[in-house]
């Protein structure tokens, strides 16, 4: 026998975008119920973004989720950009006003789900077989089978696609209205997580003729590096030793004096670079959120901060729909979303085009004549700094 519920929202993902907009909905008394396929373990531990923008940090602050954050994380100032010889800094509170958060995602997601567990929202973690049923009605519903082998069916006035590029969210939209635009970039990154405390104070940017190279940080006693590799390498072929010397290499150790320190390393993966939009984020009382909808490359530090811009747009359309019958923010969600979601393409696609090495050495040359025009010319440096920190959800 099916198991039926009634709900205003039926939420397809625990991640941030899905528990984030939970909370949102209940800050306004609309009922919700998230729908999540891998454990509560999983989901608490995927080690991804580590930069909040400014606009996040305001929103989740604006909904009391800011405390843990404000006490444990670092606020920056800006970021530096390096090539062989030069570092530059780039102060985006003095351009523009506004700041950086140093914040893993594994951070805020325990916050979230402190948060919801305290409300008593309802969750279903490890839920297989998810569809989305009759979402062009005005009553679409989601069915799963729980970890016990039970059928669900939660019965919602909407339901919100929070599931990331491979859940059925996506799937669910007919492929005759749906418009797919994607840029494969030739390279990868290998991303590794070392108890040590980061070298730097704020986060590097390095463009180097063996490949681009990232120093970032989750806290004051772990950093998180980042190499530039060609597609398809595995791990197996990066000892310890070996990811140290590149990354010493390409950050310019003993430059200016500065130094890299070497520390145990505890995670290492391969990142593929792509960027991925699909359109429309919406069809029917379907809506989509965050990588359900778009994919960016991690360079400009975009894809936390863009489903979080989309659940800022959609908690309120979904609140005028199911409260208030009101479609008219609802009906201009994708719309609104798509502005800024291709705003933070354009950034990703130029910050990763800029700081990443290929074969031809023409195009080096025009990548260190624009990272020489963004570090010396203020109209560069605004733009970058406004893009990095962030534009405003609803610009």
């Amino acid at each position: 026998m099916t198991q039926i519920t009634t709900t205003d929202v039926a939420i397809i993902g625990a991640g941030p975008a899905g528990m984030l907009l939970s909370h949102l909905l209940a800050a306004q008394g609309v009922e919700s119920v998230v729908i999540e396929a891998r454990s509560e373990a999983y989901v608490a531990s995927r080690i991804r973004a580590g930069v909040l923008e400014h606009s996040t940090v305001d929103l989740l602050r604006s909904v009391g989720l800011a405390d843990r954050l404000e006490a444990e994380g670092e606020e920056h100032r800006g970021i530096h950009l390096q090539w062989p010889g030069e570092r530059h800094h780039i102060d985006f509170v003095d351009l523009t006003g506004r700041s950086v958060w140093v914040y893993g995602q594994t951070e805020l997601q325990k916050d979230l789900i402190a948060a919801r567990a305290a409300a008593g929202q309802r969750i279903h973690y490890e839920a297989s077989d998810v569809t989305p049923h009759d979402p062009r009605t005005a009553s679409p519903s989601v069915t799963f089978t729980d970890s016990d082998g039970r059928a669900h069916r939660v019965r919602a006035r909407a339901v919100a696609g929070c599931d990331g590029s491979f859940g059925p969210s996506r799937a669910a939209i007919p492929a005759e209205v749906v418009n797919t635009w994607e840029r494969v970039h030739p390279y990868s990154w290998l991303g590794v997580l070392a108890d040590v405390a980061p070298s730097t104070d704020e986060l590097i940017y390095a463009w180097h003729p063996d490949g681009f190279a990232m120093h970032s940080m989750r806290s004051a006693t772990v950093s998180r590096l980042y190499l530039q590799v060609p597609n398809g390498t595995s791990v197996d072929e990066w000892s310890d030793d070996r990811i140290w010397e590149a990354l010493a290499d390409r950050l310019g150790h003993g430059q200016d004096g500065w130094t890299l320190t070497p520390g145990p390393i505890t995670d290492k993966g391969v990142l593929p670079m792509r960027s991925h939009v699909r359109t429309p984020m919406r069809d029917g009382r379907l809506f989509l959120a965050g990588d359900a909808a778009h994919i960016v490359p991690p360079t400009g530090a975009k894809g936390l901060n863009l489903a979080v811009a989309d659940v800022g747009l959609l908690a309120p359309a979904l609140v005028d729909l199911v409260r208030r019958g009101d479609e008219r923010l609802a009906d201009a969600y994708s719309d609104t979303a798509l502005r800024r979601v291709w705003r933070c393409t354009h950034f990703s696609w130029w910050m990763t085009t800029m700081l990443h090495t290929g074969e031809d050495p023409f195009d080096a040359r025009l990548q260190l004549s624009q990272l020489r025009w963004v570090t010396t010319s203020e109209a560069g440096a605004t733009g970058l700094a406004e893009n990095y920190a962030g534009l405003p959800i609803g610009f």
